[in-house]
């Protein structure tokens, strides 16, 4: 398989964590060093700081309800890939549903044999 066919069987996998919810899962496709850059939250976050987030968000009611990927590009540098796609999510917050539009770069790095995402930047889509 190759390096680009490799990260988007990671970057699916993340997303299948995602979508269904699977939070030990999920955490699990993220290197211990790894950022976060939600277009949502006022500054960037480490690994343990979205962990402690999502656990607030969980204890609030907060849960992954389907996410879909689209679009999907890879560019392998070494050791590095960086996928961008467009991601569709449903989700439930504060007693109500809600339907995204987003669009995210998830930076991958090879660790022990696997893509690990060790950074991820969502934003919102621009508007045409």
């Amino acid at each position: 398989m190759s390096a680009a066919a490799e990260v988007h069987a990671a970057a699916a996998a993340l997303v299948e964590a995602f979508a269904s919810n699977d939070t030990a899962r999920y955490f699990t496709c993220f290197s211990a060093d790894a950022s976060f850059v939600f277009h949502t939250q006022p500054q960037p976050l480490t690994l343990a700081g979205y962990q402690a987030l999502w656990q607030q968000w969980q204890a609030e009611g907060f849960a992954v309800l389907g996410c879909r990927s689209s679009n999907g590009q890879v560019s392998v540098l070494g050791d590095v890939a960086i996928f961008i796609h467009d991601v569709a999510t449903h989700l439930r917050a504060d007693g109500a549903e809600h339907h995204l539009e987003e669009r995210e770069t998830i930076v991958f790095r090879r660790q022990s044999g696997r893509w690990l995402a060790c950074h991820e930047h969502l934003s919102a889509p621009t508007l045409n």
